[in-house]
């Protein structure tokens, strides 16, 4: 019997109480994603687009290609250069002016002890941007969870808003 190694996808769901569209731009605009997750974009998500998305708070940016993009349905971006994933994001419109936000990353390049800890990784990370754009976009309250899950290594003099 062989083994065969199937590569994991990490992927993460949640549901934010917002309309689809709403949901939709937090995540396409990044003048919204940066109240819950990167500090700063350098532009709107369109496709075929390329933007650079920084966290200032860890000295961090990175260079994301949108592939595809429906309005309100799904995005599809690559990055991580030199070693690049796909992540995709599904909106899921609910009754109730409600959305079922779906987040999947795969691709995953190197040994299977480090695919399976960059899926964790990756699971873990995205659960926070969930949780975060779901409390901002809910409540209006920005829960700096991204910053907060590595206070160690905040650049020095670097503070929220």
């Amino acid at each position: 019997m062989t083994n065969t190694f199937q590569a994991p996808v990490a992927t993460v769901q949640m549901l934010i109480r917002k309309p689809v569209a709403q949901v939709f731009e937090a995540f396409a605009d990044p003048s919204i994603t940066s109240h819950f997750w990167f500090s700063r974009g350098s532009g709107l998500l369109a496709a075929g687009t390329r933007v650079r998305w920084d966290w200032e708070m860890y000295g961090f940016h990175i260079d994301v290609e949108v592939k595809e993009l429906e309005q309100n349905k799904r995005i599809l971006i690559e990055w991580n250069e030199p070693h690049p994933t796909l992540v995709e994001w599904i909106f899921d419109a609910k009754a109730g002016d409600q959305t079922f936000v779906q987040i999947k990353n795969w691709g995953f390049s190197g040994d299977e002890g480090k695919v399976v800890s960059e899926a964790i990784n990756s699971a873990g990370g995205f659960s926070f941007v969930l949780a975060a754009a779901k409390v901002f976009l809910e409540h209006g309250i920005e829960p700096n969870l991204i910053v907060d899950h590595d206070p160690d290594s905040v650049v020095a003099g670097w503070s929220s808003r």
